[in-house]
Order: C-alpha cells, then structure tokens, then sequence
C-alpha cells in the first residue's frame, strides 16, 4: 500500500534534529498532546495550511473530477490559510470554543470552489461537537468526525462516491465508536484509514480510471489530516501527493460516475448568501434544477450566511436565484473553459467604459474598477486565473500596477506566469496594448508591450484650455510623431477638439488622437511617442 496512498511521516526524532526532507518541524520540547484545546487547533490549522501550500501543486495535477480545471489544491490552500488566520486572530485567553469556532467561519467565509466549500463544512462538523466538549479527547474526536461527514454530505446536492467525501467517510468509519483510545491514536487511525480510502477512488469514479489518478479533493484532506496527526503529536511531518499517472487501484473497471459537473461552456458561480434556512432550501431545488456540483453550506445562524457553489451554463440566473433568497455577497463567476497550455493573454484593468472600449478593441480581455478606485490584488488574481497560464496585465496607474504586482507573485506560486507592464499613467496603456502581438512568444510580446509604454512621454493637468494646452505645448517641444490625449468625462465641451486642432496647427507632421471620457473626472492626460 505504501506506493499508493499519500504518506505521512511521523518521527519523534526529527523533532529534536530539525526539518528533514523540507518539511516544517516543531521546536523540541513540544509533547503530544491529550486533548484538543486552543493551541492545538490553532498549531493545527497552522501546519495544514503550510501543507497544502507545499503540496496545492500536485494536488491541483491531479484534478479532474467534476471539471478538470486544476484549481482543487489551491482551493483547499486558500480554504485552510483563511481558517488558521481567522484562529490566529483571537487572543491567547481565547477558549476553544471560540477557536474552534474561528476556524470553521474564517474557512467558510474564505471557501473556494467545490472542495473549499465541503473541507469548510467538515471544520463546522468537528467545531460542533468539539467546541462545546470538556474535554475533547479521543473519544469526542471519534464522534466529531462522524457528525463532520454526515454535514458534509448532506451539503452535497448529489453526493458521488470516489471523491472527498468517500475519503471522510471512511476517515470516520475508522474510528466509530471508539472507547478509551487517546486521541493522537484516533486522529492517526482515521488518516490511515483515509489514505486507504483514497487510492481506492481511482476505481470508482471512470474519470479518475482513465487519467490513473487519485481524487484531488480526497487527496487535500489526506494531508489535512496527516497535518492534525502530525499537530497532535508534536512531530514532523512529509508529504507525499501520488503524481498522475501512477498504478494507484486495482480494479477490474471503473463504474459509471453519476452526475457530473457542468462540462459544457459554462461557469462556476459561487457566493455567500444571507437568508433563513427555509429560502435555503428552495434555493437549494432552484439551483440544482439549474446545474451540477452543487454544494450549499453553513446555515450555523439562523439566517447564515450559507457559502453556496454550483456549475452553471448561464451565471445570471444562478445570481438571481441567490437575490430571491437573500441577500447573496462575494459573488464570482469563473469560466470553466479549461487554461490553454499554450498562448497568453493581456488583462486590462480599466476604470471608465470609454478606457474598457478601447483596451477591447486592442484584443485585451478588461476587468473594470471604480473610478479612482484600484482593484484588490484577489479580483486581479481572479480575473487573471481565468485567462489561462500566462497572462499581461496592464494597469491604468500606479495604484493598479501595485495591486497588479502582488498578484502576480501570489499567481507565480499556483505556476501561472505574469508579467506586469510598467504603466504610471492610463495614458501609457495605450501603445503598450497597440503592439500586443497575440501570435508572439510570450516573454518578447510582453517585453515588446513595456517598451511600447516607456517610450511614451506623459502628463496630466487639470481640464481647462489655458493649461491643457500649456501642457501639450511642453511634451510637443520634445518632439513626437503621434500625440495622445484621454479627456476626462467632466472636461468642458469643445476641449477635445481644441487639443487637436492645436497640435495640427503647431506640428503639422504629428499624428493626434482624442479619446473623450476615456478617463474618470475633469482631467486630460496626454502622451508623446
């Protein structure tokens, strides 16, 4: 069995020596602990967050059930980092109960996609029963796993066997009933259990069979669990994601799956909605009538919030079934085309609707924002993941370019290559998206792209005549063969024309271009090439 399921390695003495292999290891002195209270959840929701994030790659490799859109790794990384910074946040008086209870909200509230929203309702599982318990040993543990299953099963509109939850099912069948035994041998038992379980899901669901891999999600809580094994007892712990391809069951053939996700072209739709359970539960025939993989948890309060995911063709009625219910917040929709392996793409961020027209036109995909209002690194990384695996972001101004920045580095560790185009002013977008060459290598496209950018001189002043054409006077004086300008949507009429009318009349060989409410207020930037 040892070639085929995700291992842990558990050894007191690598306590006392240090990290091995490249895993974390706690300080020596730290001993195995008796009972869940505060500082273990909190150690380990800590070491199962850095887990996944060593392991989110191979986990992601592996996804192809319901969509093949290798994101479940990341999903459960985010899921998990969002819960151990949610622990973390309390003080260090905090009770368990209010850890426990922590960790389940902060991984509800940052839950990504199917297997986020399931590993969010099985932490809600366990807070349930371990929370209020004094003490949690073994045998409260032993029942919270199997009241964690049952939520998250019962979250699943059409549970399938071969996924996360065969895997915790069998985490809890493991330890059912147990009496007496301490509660670093209960937590090892279910993650054996679970391990074994997982290399079996290669035989029971077709799309596994034939790609010869193991469930991603059932994978992702493999390490979960090794890491709580591991959190419990003090140790070091390694691990091992079976890579696709592998022998990883036996089976003579792999039965048909059931339903599946929406493989069509469609959209992952997911939101947290605000609403009594009873809206809940029509929304829940609502959705599962419009879509597949539908999952739907939380519901701790009576009126929530509930974390809501389904595969859809169309995003809009999804959205609007969320809005009869309650009141839907966090909304995304991602494209579940699958990421090309080869191409790239260029994202435009955008703040007006005459800047987005423009960008389209030059064949960038756009992601508005406010007007003066810079995007959050997570919507650039969102609306970036969705292009594919190499990505040009070109920014409208400083602000953006930062937000742009940290999204990238964020994308570098999911192995999504971006390069962020150098842009301090919106005006500069413009020559950098006119050279954008979709058939080119994407290193010298993008290189072609900041080179576009730099050479153009740039400045900005308020919308008025007098110093508008001060302004265009001053770039003109070092020469230039094209002259841009992108008039503010609150700039006094005429002013466009009278900009162009100038640079015609003062250098005749210089092409001029006007682009009116192409910029937010009562601004005109300008450009020299």
């Amino acid at each position: 069995m040892k070639d085929i399921r995700l291992r842990a390695h558990l050894a007191s003495r690598a306590v006392q020596e240090g990290s091995v292999d490249g895993t974390a290891a706690y300080p020596a002195g730290v001993v195995a602990a008796e009972v869940m209270d505060g500082v273990v959840v909190r150690r380990w929701c800590r070491l199962a967050a850095d887990a996944l994030g060593q392991t989110r790659a191979a986990i992601d490799a592996l996804n192809v059930y319901p969509v093949p859109d290798a994101d479940t790794g990341t999903n459960l990384y985010r899921t998990l980092l969002s819960a151990a910074q949610a622990a973390d946040e309390l003080p260090p008086a905090a009770t368990p109960a209010e850890v426990w209870h922590a960790a389940a909200a902060g991984a509800m509230l940052g839950a990504c996609g199917n297997s986020g929203i399931i590993l969010s309702q099985l932490l809600r599982g366990l807070a349930d029963v371990c929370g209020p318990a004094a003490p949690c040993d073994g045998a409260v543990v032993a029942r919270a796993l199997g009241h964690a299953a049952g939520l998250a099963r019962a979250a699943v509109s059409r549970p399938v066997e071969g996924t996360v939850l065969t895997v915790a099912d069998a985490a809890a069948g493991a330890v059912a009933g147990s009496a007496g035994l301490a509660l670093a041998a209960v937590v090892l038992a279910a993650a054996t259990a679970a391990r074994q379980a997982l290399g079996l899901t290669t035989g029971q669901l077709a799309a596994l069979a034939e790609r010869g891999v193991v469930d991603a999600g059932g994978a992702g809580l493999c390490v979960v669990l090794d890491a709580w094994a591991a959190a419990i007892s003090g140790t070091t712990a390694s691990f091992e994601v079976p890579p696709p391809g592998r022998a990883l069951a036996t089976a003579a053939r792999a039965p048909e799956a059931g339903p599946v996700g929406y493989t069509g072209v469609g959209y992952e739709v997911t939101y947290l909605l605000e609403a009594p359970a009873a809206a809940v539960a029509g929304l829940r025939e609502e959705l599962d009538a419009l879509g597949d993989s539908l999952v739907i948890a939380g519901g701790g309060e009576p009126a929530g919030p509930w974390s809501v995911h389904v595969h859809v063709p169309e995003a809009g009625p999804a959205i609007e079934a969320g809005l009869r219910a309650g009141r839907p917040r966090r909304i995304t929709v991602t494209y579940l085309g699958l990421p090309p392996d080869t191409g790239h793409h260029v994202l435009a961020v955008c703040d007006t609707p005459g800047l987005a027209a423009l960008a389209e036109a030059a064949g960038a995909e756009v992601l508005c924002c406010r007007s003066g209002v810079a995007p959050a690194a997570s919507e650039i990384s969102m609306a970036a993941r969705r292009l594919g695996r190499r990505c040009i972001i070109v920014p409208n101004g400083p602000a953006a370019r930062a937000a742009a920045a940290a999204a990238a580095q964020d994308l570098g560790r999911e192995g999504i290559e971006v390069v962020v185009v150098d842009v301090h002013s919106a005006v500069q977008a413009l020559p950098a998206l006119a050279v954008h060459e979709p058939a080119a290598e994407f290193t010298e496209d993008a290189a072609a792209m900041a080179r576009a950018a730099a050479r153009m001189r740039h400045a900005s002043t308020v919308a008025d005549r007098g110093p508008a054409l001060a302004m265009t006077d001053e770039l003109l004086a070092g020469g230039a063969e094209l002259m841009t300008f992108l008039v503010g949507a609150a700039a006094p009429a005429g002013l466009a024309e009278q900009l162009m009318a100038h640079v015609r009349a003062v250098s005749p060989a210089t092409e001029v271009e006007c682009h009116a409410g192409a910029v937010p207020g009562a601004v005109v930037l300008a450009g020299a090439e």
